[in-house]
């Protein structure tokens, strides 16, 4: 009995132990979730309507020279950014994020993943140790992002992209992550990073004329690069403020679990206690029973 209370105080002291560890990271990831959602509100609308711009130069300027990054061609090469995080204990973060890319090849790209045509640029060490040991084929350049996380260094990944889109080294080029919606819910997301997406034309709806100063050219050649780097690190802010809210909340219902599991065990703990006491004191009645008899 006595060895029993033992073990029971132990794991008391132990769950305490864990319970002050995820409250203590709980309170980190708050601190870094706040200056991560501030930078992701300030950028989006700007990268948005960025985007929308981009579209509707590309849609309105068919068969155009300039329009390298927009060229539809078969597709027989093609590369993923998957963005996920360095670190664990974020709950399905990251597992979820695997999930949708590897679902993406299986839906879209499944005859280009036999022949070994699709290539997976990782961002974030997680998904990069996941698809390296599961057969894919992965390049670690750009995993350690999230170390020094600056428009610059998102910036090298982009125009490494774009370089390889324009020399042919693939055909089509997805972000896959997770888009910010509050701490307790992302988004997984498919993006279509090159060629740049064309706006859907709807019936007899009037082609758009735009002014260009300066010329088209020009001006083509100097904002695409521009917002398509905008675009990658856009998606990058957006899954680094998802990472810090799902382990967030991870922290905080592992700090409920724990609340349970103490409540549990005290209440095991004083049921062995009380059974310990009623033995002791049946022994002493039974042993003064037999010195009077």
């Amino acid at each position: 009995m006595a060895g029993q209370l033992k073990e029971v105080r132990n794991r008391i002291k132990s769950v305490q132990s864990t319970q002050q560890i995820t409250k203590a990271m709980k309170m980190v990831s708050a601190a870094k979730l706040r200056r991560a959602q501030d930078a992701i509100v300030q950028m989006r609308p700007y990268a948005k309507k960025l985007q929308e711009m981009l579209s509707n130069i590309v849609s309105n300027s068919e068969g155009e020279t300039g329009m390298a990054l927009a060229a539809e061609r078969p597709v027989e090469k093609v590369l993923l950014i998957v963005i996920t995080s360095d670190r664990g204990l974020a709950g399905a973060f990251n597992t979820n994020l695997i999930k949708l890319a590897k679902a993406t090849i299986a839906e879209r790209y499944a005859e280009q993943h036999k022949k070994g045509n699709v290539t997976i640029w990782s961002i974030g060490k997680k998904g990069y140790e996941h698809f390296s040991k599961n057969g894919y084929k992965t390049d670690a350049s750009y995993k350690d992002i999230f170390l020094s996380l600056t428009f610059g260094n998102v910036q090298q990944a982009s125009q490494a992209a774009m370089k390889a889109f324009e020399d042919k080294q693939f055909d089509v080029i997805e972000i896959v992550y997770s888009q910010f919606k509050n701490a307790a819910t992302q988004r997984f997301e498919v993006e279509r990073f090159l060629p740049i997406p064309k706006v859907e034309k709807k019936a007899g709806a009037v082609k758009a004329d735009f002014i260009f100063d300066p010329n088209r050219e020009q001006l083509v050649a100097e904002l695409m690069p521009k917002i398509l780097n905008t675009q990658l690190y856009k998606a990058v802010l957006d899954s680094n403020a998802s990472e810090h809210g799902a382990r967030m909340t991870a922290m905080d219902k592992a700090s409920e679990n724990a609340n349970e599991m103490l409540r549990s065990l005290k209440i095991s703990y004083n049921r062995a206690r009380q059974a310990a006491i009623t033995t002791e004191l049946t022994e002493i009645v039974s042993g003064a029973a037999a010195l009077q008899g």
